[in-house]
């Protein structure tokens, strides 16, 4: 990563503009940063300042910003992070906005200046604004976007005519971060409907967590919902842990079920692979599977490899396949992942393994 990242503004707030400045500007990393009040005035920045990085808000006077981001992307591709509200209009444009090729999420009440919260609204906005550096934008068309999915009629699991597995006390264990949405997306479209539970923990904020489940959900066999603290794991289902909150597997008899906490950053994060990677190495043991997906830092490399001390088949994404080699890389590096597969392979490659 290059010692100086310049970052672009774009917010019609001063006060979050200045806010987010301050914050910024708090890293050695992030010297450099301009700002815009609307959409016009950044397209004008733009030609002279040439940022690498961009924080937009989607909701803007004058133009929002969706309409910004798809000519962005189509003219003068710039890795982005959305700032939204927590509002469920909010999630939804934030998600739309990762569709149309935005690489990171930053939710509005993480941009504060107060003493109590100030580090970990640091850490969250310049980890963010790191991530998407590393992301590779490419140019699309105007009235390109990704594809859109139908929705899907679920079969049911429990149906004596689907393949049955071994047993039903098996798990699956995902954490991803930059570039694990549309990881998790391939991956949940493809598994089977009658896969054993599948636990998820994606770096996002709160907020967003359970529009990002409704709308996987829409369009996988299994189903997939926000975790709630107390639910059994349950076959052909998947669970993402919510946004700044941390996620555990934990087994009574011969069930298993989940914790949902907060606490503090763990690697960082909130919610941490680690927390949950280090939960099923412990419950679970040799009945799980662990995969670690694109993001970056090394947020659940060691809890990876305490999976596979315990048993557990671990696999990790390769880094073709990455949006960014990060956290993968960082599992491979102690050893700490049995196989190394492209995304494409994954879902029947893990399926078999049941």
């Amino acid at each position: 990563m290059k010692k100086s990242i310049k970052v672009l503004v774009i917010d019609d707030s001063a006060l979050r503009r200045q806010t987010l400045t301050d914050i910024i500007n708090s890293d050695v990393q992030l010297p450099v940063v301009e700002t815009a009040a609307d959409p016009f005035f950044a397209a004008q920045k733009i030609r002279s300042f040439i940022p690498d990085v961009i924080t937009l808000d989607v909701e803007m006077p004058r133009m929002d910003g969706l309409t910004f981001l798809k000519t962005l992307m189509a003219q003068f591709p710039i890795p982005v992070v959305i700032i939204s509200s927590l509002t469920q209009n909010g999630s939804n444009l934030a998600l739309r906005a990762l569709d149309l090729g935005a690489v990171e999420i930053v939710a509005k009440s993480e941009i504060r200046n107060t003493k109590e919260h100030l580090e970990e609204s640091r850490i969250r906005i310049t980890d963010a604004i790191k991530a998407a550096y590393m992301v590779p934008v490419k140019r699309t068309g105007l009235g390109k976007t990704k594809p859109e999915y139908s929705p899907v009629t679920k079969p049911d699991p429990t149906n004596p005519n689907l393949p049955i597995y071994k047993t039903t006390d098996k798990v699956i264990a995902i954490g991803a971060s930059t570039g694990g949405t549309e990881a998790l997306r391939y991956f949940l479209r493809n598994v089977p409907a009658n896969s054993p539970g599948i636990l998820i923990t994606q770096h996002m904020p709160a907020g967003f967590t359970r529009s990002f489940a409704d709308s996987l959900n829409m369009i996988c066999e299994v189903t997939v919902k926000e975790a709630s603290d107390g639910e059994r794991v349950m076959r052909g289902h998947a669970y993402i842990a919510p946004g700044g909150r941390h996620m555990e597997l934990y087994r009574s008899g011969a069930k298993y079920f989940i914790k949902i906490q907060d606490g503090a950053l763990v690697n960082r994060h909130k919610p941490s692979v680690e927390v949950l990677f280090n939960s099923v190495a412990h419950h679970a043991g040799q009945n799980a599977v662990g995969i670690i997906m694109t993001g970056m830092g090394r947020d659940g490399a060691e809890g990876l490899l305490n999976m596979k001390a315990a048993g557990a088949r671990t696999v990790a994404q390769d880094e073709s396949s990455c949006v960014v080699f990060g956290m993968p890389k960082e599992a491979i590096k102690i050893g700490a992942a049995d196989q190394i597969m492209s995304l494409m392979e994954m879902p029947k490659r893990v399926s078999a393994y049941f």
